[in-house]
């Protein structure tokens, strides 16, 4: 991603979606882990597991759309 990103954004934006963007991806790695058999515990509520990798890729998407829109404004400008 950073290929057509500064390395330091100049808009608040853009520092919003990749904040948004490293969040969640963050937390998707968390939650996905969780379903593995090694730290998968009696107690894991898989379909609230499921709930939240939806969540995550929502949010990812949603900061990838974000990006695109914002980089796209400024590339024209």
């Amino acid at each position: 991603a950073s290929a057509f990103l500064p390395q330091k954004p100049k808009s608040e934006l853009v520092r919003t979606s990749l904040r948004l963007l490293t969040s969640s991806a963050y937390r998707l790695q968390s939650e996905c882990k969780k379903t593995l058999p090694v730290e998968t515990c009696p107690t894991t509520d898989i379909q609230l597991v499921t709930q939240q990798v939806i969540q995550c890729a929502y949010d990812i998407a949603k900061a990838a759309k974000q990006l695109v829109t914002i980089t796209t404004k400024e590339n024209n400008n």
